[in-house]
């Protein structure tokens, strides 16, 4: 039963394309690009833009270009209405996908009627890390009476240690990043994005930085073709015998995702067509050791709470930080590996963190109407031990 007072729906989602590392969107300032995205739901739909009253984004590296509440200052630098308010939350890798379940609240609650969630993430221009860095001399994130309570490891480490846990080989983590670069290919080649992302028009700089002209980026830009055979010859990038490796894990990436969502009745009076429904959303403490195993404990709630079995969801969108992360996920709830990530992962079309949440909702709710399924699961993993969750029915 879903927890919300008010009934939520998404009314349209958009994503940039997902740049690669130093690729086509690795000109653009994060605040342009997000506000790329965040002007562009309000194009598409056509919304008097003064009628959202909450933005809440998502962005991990906040430092530098993503500092200062990035979520407003994108909106602002768009030319949107200053009366909008904005948030830029951090839940790692989950953050926009946290922002969507936030914002969602925010309306079932009755707070607001009208919101939207996003999440922008510029690697190429701001590393990973960046905003706890040791040569800032600021100290380091974690106090030293963290380690009392628990032993530190690395995002690697714990997918190494999943995999170990599940049984899961190298084979299995090859076999699976050869999946989704196969089926990220086949739905670009089969248009299966067409409708959910937006052109962007990045600056063309030479060697000296200066702007030259401009580039349309017009697609995702992990896409490699491969074979299990090249995917064999890597080096693992944890352990010297680990499964992981470059073909395996999730790529440095750039992009930009936004979500419009407002009440039902909200919906109806603006004769605005309701997409999907937001059924149910959370947020689960897991093991921060291992974790990575968030998206079990998520999906299992958001099951539990709605009087939902695992055969009952059309269409999973599990983030691919590692192979191993979906494929624990897989075997440990009994869920169909085919009907996740059917249109390709993180392996493939990139991960930009503080956007790839929106991201995956946008890809979860184009899916349905494709398909003409009824639920979609969204999860993802985190840095520290938290799983976000996303139950949504297509109306």
């Amino acid at each position: 039963m879903a927890r919300n007072q008010n009934s939520v729906v998404i009314v349209d989602a958009v994503r940039t394309p997902i740049g690669r590392r130093n690729g086509g969107l690795s000109t653009i300032h994060p605040g342009e690009l997000l506000g790329i995205a965040q002007q562009g739901i309000i194009n598409r739909t056509g919304i008097d833009p003064s009628l959202v009253e909450q933005v809440v984004g998502g962005c991990v590296s906040q430092v530098g270009e993503q500092s200062f509440n990035v979520t407003r200052t994108a909106w602002l630098a768009a030319g949107l209405p200053l009366t909008t308010a904005a948030t830029t939350v951090d839940t790692q890798c989950g953050s926009s996908q946290q922002a969507t379940g936030l914002a969602s609240s925010l309306i079932g609650s009755g707070v607001v009627d009208i919101a939207i969630a996003c999440g922008v993430e510029v690697m190429s221009r701001v590393p990973i890390g960046s905003n706890s860095r040791k040569d800032l001399g600021l100290g380091v994130p974690i106090p030293k009476n963290y380690f009392e309570q628990y032993e530190m490891t690395s995002q690697f480490e714990g997918a190494e240690r999943i995999a170990d846990k599940w049984k899961i080989s190298r084979d299995d983590t090859d076999r699976f990043g050869l999946a989704s670069q196969e089926r990220a290919i086949r739905a670009w080649a089969e248009d299966r994005f067409a409708g959910q992302y937006i052109e962007v028009d990045a600056p063309e700089v030479n060697e000296a930085g200066e702007v030259v002209g401009t580039r349309r980026v017009a697609k995702d830009e992990g896409l490699r073709e491969t074979t299990l055979e090249k995917l064999s010859t890597l080096k693992p990038v944890a352990r010297e015998n680990g499964v992981h490796t470059a073909g395996n894990s999730s790529q440095i990436s750039d992009g930009a995702a936004a979500v419009l969502m407002m009440t039902e009745e909200k919906a109806s009076q603006l004769g605005m067509r309701a997409r999907a429904r937001i059924v149910d959303t959370c947020l689960v403490g897991v093991d921060p050791v291992l974790m990575l195993t968030g998206p079990i404990d998520a999906t299992q709630r958001l099951l539990e709470r709605n009087n939902l079995k695992i055969d009952d969801i059309d269409v999973f969108e599990i983030n691919e930080a590692f192979a191993s992360v979906v494929l624990a996920w897989a075997k440990e709830l009994g869920a169909d590996i085919e009907k996740t990530n059917p249109n390709g992962g993180a392996i493939a079309l990139g991960h930009p963190l503080g956007a790839t949440g929106a991201f995956l909702v946008t890809k979860a709710l184009n899916e349905l109407e494709r398909t003409g399924g009824r639920y979609g699961i969204i999860s993802m993993c985190c840095g520290g031990g938290l799983g976000t969750g996303t139950l949504i029915e297509r109306l």
